[in-house]
């Protein structure tokens, strides 16, 4: 079978659940972009604690990881996906770990194995065989090809085809190492692409991390179906898609009643703090009191109902506004 139809037939027959929580993450990704005009001190605070969280910058074996992560953040708009750049972030990855100079950037030369690996770092078990050496460079430009053209095209929803490109990848493990993490930046990269734009401000690897035992058992029970006439994606993605579903929550709950002073300008904030004072108001109360201009008041209760913050009462003469009680 063309590994075209294969990749299309693994998207058919997709659990309930795989729809209902993408629902979930685009809703959320929705609130995050109608309230994530934050303050740039704010998100580069934030950006700089995904970054850390992420890694453990005193190891070498992740300096690397540190920095391509930064870089991806930074310039995302400037990079593009492909087998270029994915070459090019394997050499970028390791260039601090001297065991893997010889195979920086290159497809291996030899058969690898997937390990599965604890707290420490170390083997517990061998998970799967991967893709034979041979044969990956054109199973990674197969992949790659159907990816670009799928999300091109918008074939499906760009979570599926995420999570399609992910769980063969990992199953092709083109490179001798690093494959998992490379896979976790290739994620934020391709995320950011599409527009799920709060990647930087919640780490996705530390989430993986989290979630290790589950993330090997889902990848083994799709990747042993792999090749059988009844391939099925559907454990992979439940867990995928549940590990995203928590990263928008988190993104989201960074504009909550508790942290939301941090995101607002300064007109928003004083039209927040009057609001937690008073039960309700007129815009002609929080103009004068906030001591804002009547028509910036209505762009900011827009932005504060879009957040869920605040709910509109009256229409006309006779709107008010107060805040949401959680």
């Amino acid at each position: 079978m063309a590994p075209t139809t294969r990749f299309n037939q693994r998207l058919h027959n997709l659990a309930p659940s795989i729809l209902s929580d993408i629902g979930k993450i685009d809703e959320l990704k929705g609130m995050w972009a109608a309230g994530a005009q934050l303050n740039p001190v704010v998100l580069g605070r934030l950006k700089q604690s995904v970054l850390i969280t992420s890694t453990d910058r005193d190891k070498q074996e992740v300096k690397g990881y540190f920095e391509l992560l930064q870089n991806v953040f930074n310039s995302w708009k400037n990079l593009s996906f492909n087998e270029g750049t994915i070459k090019h972030f394997h050499q970028e990855l390791l260039k601090y770990v001297e065991k893997d100079k010889l195979h920086r950037g290159e497809y291996k030369k030899s058969e690898n194995k997937v390990h599965m690996v604890n707290a420490a770092g170390k083997s517990v078990g061998i998970l799967f065989d991967t893709t034979p050496a041979y044969l990956t460079p054109t199973a990674m430009l197969e992949l790659i090809e159907w990816t670009l053209k799928s999300l091109r095209e918008k074939t499906y929803h760009p979570m599926l085809i995420i999570g399609n490109f992910l769980v063969e990848f990992l199953q092709i493990h083109p490179f001798t190492d690093g494959n998992g993490r490379l896979s976790r930046i290739l994620t934020n990269l391709i995320l950011l692409k599409v527009g799920y734009l709060y990647m930087p401000y919640v780490s996705h690897e530390k989430i993986i991390e989290d979630n290790k035992p589950d993330y090997y058992l889902a990848l083994r029970a799709s990747q042993k179906t792999f090749g059988t006439k009844q391939e099925d994606i559907n454990p992979w993605l439940k867990f995928s898609l549940k590990i995203i579903l928590k990263q928008s929550e988190m993104a989201v709950d960074l504009l909550s009643a508790q942290n939301i002073e941090k995101t607002l300008s300064r007109n928003q904030l004083m039209a927040w703090e009057y609001l937690q004072k008073a039960a309700e108001a007129t815009p002609r109360d929080i103009a004068k009191n906030a001591g804002i201009a009547r028509p910036t008041v209505n762009q900011i209760m827009d932005k504060f109902i879009r957040l869920k913050k605040v709910e509109r009462l009256g229409l006309g003469r006779s709107t008010r506004y107060r805040i949401i009680k959680t």
